[in-house]
């Protein structure tokens, strides 16, 4: 009997703990393991990863994610996900959002198959997460909230060294990755380590890693997190023209605005619970109305202020000392600035600036939570 080579023995008990190919990778390069005796060892002792139709999935034809009264906890006391159910539309875009420690990475970990739930079940691709994870993992592709590029290999040899992973034959690997190395605007890098790439092409190398195999299904979890503003706008550019091309977007954000612009649906979750859940327009209106908003000149007056015109609104003002920017939902229409500014004016109190506006989803997570997401994040 051949002997187990020991690079299989550590990617096997690597795969049972929920590791991914890259994070697997990384660690065995740390370990002094050349990339070439890696490939070697996975194409001569490890099981092919199934391909997509290897199986019979059970699915609807409009859902492709389907979670039923999920729950995890941890230690028995510790409640990460309560009850979380929802559905997910084939081609779509569908936001998980809430502030950090929602439940918003838990819930992705069980999706794909990197953590079993306490109780409840979920299909995803109509595989069952937890008795049908492998015939799963063909079906998906994940993108963490840190970029899990190796530093050391180059853009090129990032691709190529995954599709080897996933068993493309080396013409088939070296095809994929020129072809995504394109689709994602690294051609003049491609042949540069990784760790000379600025934060936006490691998330976009990152993203492209997870297409490799041309997943139905994206999970993309906190995908803009510490990208500036351009690479930000950038990425939701590639996350669209994925959606057109046909893949299924599942995405976690803490950013409102990025929800805003990206989903079609969304799911908003808080302290492991779903709390609301429709378009944003539809989130909108749960607020009703327009939203006055003040920016003071003293920060420190906002909740002496808006005590005082709380009789203009239809709900109680929201103040924070720390921007000097009072909200307050109104049904009242442009009427309502004539009297707040006349009543601050008799007051003395000076603004930068007023408007009446649209409600945003901040002020959705407010009214819902009785707190900002930015503030909810500290």
């Amino acid at each position: 009997m051949d002997q187990q080579h020991p690079v299989t023995k550590y990617i096997e008990d690597a795969q049972k703990q929920g590791m991914s190919h890259e994070q697997i990778v990384r660690e065995l390069t740390a370990a002094g393991w050349q990339v070439e005796q890696i490939l070697e060892a996975v194409m001569k002792h490890v099981v092919p990863v199934p391909v997509p139709g290897a199986a019979t999935p059970k699915t609807s034809a409009e859902n492709i994610i389907s979670v039923s009264s999920i729950n995890k906890s941890y230690d028995g006391k510790t409640k990460a996900l309560d009850n979380v159910s929802l559905q997910v539309k084939r081609g779509s875009i569908t936001g998980l959002l809430g502030p950090n420690g929602a439940g918003k990475t838990t819930l992705v970990r069980i999706l794909t198959t990197l953590l079993s739930p306490t109780s409840g079940q979920a299909t995803v691709a109509g595989f069952d997460v937890v008795h049908q994870a492998q015939q799963l993992r063909s079906a998906i592709g994940l993108a963490g909230q840190y970029a899990a590029v190796d530093a050391i290999l180059t853009g090129r040899e990032n691709l190529e060294m995954v599709g080897r992973l996933y068993h493309l034959n080396k013409e088939q690997a070296k095809a994929r990755a020129a072809e995504l190395l394109k689709q994602f605007g690294l051609e003049d890098a491609a042949d540069r380590q990784a760790a000379t790439y600025s934060g936006g092409m490691r998330r976009r190398l990152d993203l492209a890693a997870s297409l490799i195999m041309k997943p139905q299904i994206l999970f993309l979890d906190e995908p803009t997190t510490g990208l500036d503003p351009r690479s930000r706008f950038d990425m939701w550019n590639v996350i669209r023209e994925l959606v057109e091309g046909g893949t299924t977007v599942l995405l976690t954000t803490q950013y409102l605005e990025e929800a805003d612009q990206l989903a079609d649906y969304i799911f908003v979750i808080d302290h492991g619970k779903i709390i609301a859940q429709g378009t944003a327009d539809q989130l909108k209106k749960q607020v009703g109305g327009d939203v006055l908003e003040l920016h003071l000149t003293d920060h420190h007056a906002a909740a002496t202020v808006a005590e005082s015109i709380k009789q203009f609104g239809d709900e109680p003002p929201q103040a924070n000392i720390t921007s000097g920017i009072i909200t307050m939902p109104t049904s009242k229409g442009a009427h309502v600035l004539v009297d707040v500014v006349r009543e601050l004016d008799n007051q003395n109190i000076h603004l930068n600036d007023v408007m009446l506006r649209r409600p945003s989803l901040d002020d959705v997570f407010m009214k819902l939570t009785g707190h900002n997401a930015e503030d909810a994040n500290k």
